[in-house]
């Protein structure tokens, strides 16, 4: 019998200690975790790229609407970096929508064209590429003290400014990230 607790529709918060590249200072939403590894996106690293700018690279010809240049893209993780995902409250439905319960992921064209056109789902967060981890892996992780998990806010993700995210999510659990040392303990 296996005790395997799933922290889908949770944060990872990367601790001071993570001075990975990608990771460091970090907030990662997750949407599948099971005994065979985890897939998230981190949510707070907005790139230099607008939805205008994906939008004129997929149709050169069309000149996007003025308001996508103030849609921010972000990394969403190390991962296949060339392909996006669009996470959404579900309700909304386009040509490949995974409803994962509490938010739903599309990572087809069509929902880009409806953001663009006013008519997508009303919160949403476009990422480039998705963070994962093998079976095991994020469990050793977390064991190291690289990350501290709790429920995912719908809140931090679509209302609270991307600088602000990790700490917000941090103050969840009655924590104050510049108070935490850069030096890991394990006991």
């Amino acid at each position: 019998m296996s005790d395997f607790t799933s922290l889908a529709d949770h944060f990872l918060i990367a601790m001071p200690t993570l001075q990975d590249p990608f990771f460091g200072q970090s907030l990662v939403y997750l949407f599948e975790h099971n005994p065979e590894g985890a897939m998230g996106l981190v949510i707070n690293q907005p790139v230099d790229l607008s939805l205008a700018d994906v939008l004129s690279q997929l149709r050169p010809e069309q000149e996007p609407p003025a308001h996508t240049s103030d849609i921010p893209i972000y990394a969403g993780g190390p991962v296949q970096t060339e392909r996006g995902f669009v996470m959404h409250p579900p309700g909304s439905s386009y040509q490949s929508t995974v409803d994962l319960g509490a938010l739903s992921i599309t990572n087809s064209k069509d929902i880009l064209t409806a953001i663009a056109q006013s008519k997508g789902p009303e919160k949403f967060l476009i990422a480039l590429g998705y963070a994962g981890w093998g079976a095991g892996q994020l469990e050793e992780e977390l064991k190291s003290n690289t990350w501290l998990s709790c429920p995912a806010s719908h809140t931090i993700i679509f209302s609270t400014p991307p600088e602000e995210r990790r700490s917000a999510a941090a103050r969840s659990l009655g924590i104050q990230l510049s108070r935490l040392s850069h030096l890991a303990g394990h006991s």
